[in-house]
């Protein structure tokens, strides 16, 4: 089935900028509306091939991205086939060459430490090249810094950057987050937000209430 373009490019004349939802094909990949990606070096229908990375079916890990998310050129969601066991005595993966050593096949997924899928929460602005690593929970509204490596959990609303990345400052009150963690504007109905635009854009919490 063909996806209209204005479904998957939302500026007329931007071929740099897709919604998506609606490029992805991989069932383990699951991504909220109007969750946008911009590249201006490769092509961005092709993020699957692109950006998500060491993604092996084997695993059955999964990429989940939330409702009007932002993600910048060239960021990567870096998964747990492109680990190594650390528990092993030995970092070589060898249940990968399973033919060479006479290994079983069913057991490759051995070869490598599983941390898990990478979740990113709604409203999560994601900057030019950040690197964002297995087994990390990205809360909502977060703000991952350009070229940062997540290494652990973002908290909501929380500005991380650096190798590994670090907590910068939160982004509003402790009292404004739980506020806007209890209202998910971004569940909302179209025609609601598209009235309360206004509103989020000057920080009127009030208002959403």
């Amino acid at each position: 089935m063909t996806i209209p373009e204005k479904n998957i490019y939302p500026r007329t004349g931007d071929k740099q900028t897709i919604y998506l939802k609606n490029v992805i094909s991989n069932p383990n990949i699951i991504i909220g509306e109007y969750t946008m990606y911009n590249d201006f070096v490769n092509d961005p229908t092709l993020f699957e091939k692109n950006n998500v990375l060491y993604h092996y079916p084997i695993n059955y890990d999964k990429l989940i991205i939330g409702k009007f998310c932002s993600i910048a050129c060239g960021a990567r969601f870096l998964f747990n086939s492109a680990n190594h066991s650390l528990s092993s005595l030995s970092s070589y993966p060898f249940p990968l060459f399973y033919e060479e050593w006479g290994l079983q096949r069913e057991n490759v997924a051995d070869a490598w430490d599983n941390k898990g899928d990478i979740v990113i929460g709604n409203d999560v602005w994601i900057g030019y090249e950040a690197v964002i690593l297995a087994g990390v929970t990205i809360g909502d509204g977060a703000i991952i810094g350009t070229r940062a490596v997540v290494t652990k959990d973002v908290p909501p609303y929380t500005i991380v950057g650096g190798i590994p990345a670090k907590a910068i400052r939160k982004r509003y009150s402790d009292k404004v987050i739980s506020e806007l963690l209890h209202i998910k504007w971004w569940n909302w109905e179209k025609q609601k937000i598209s009235k309360n635009i206004k509103a989020i854009q000057q920080g009127n919490i009030q208002q959403l209430k």
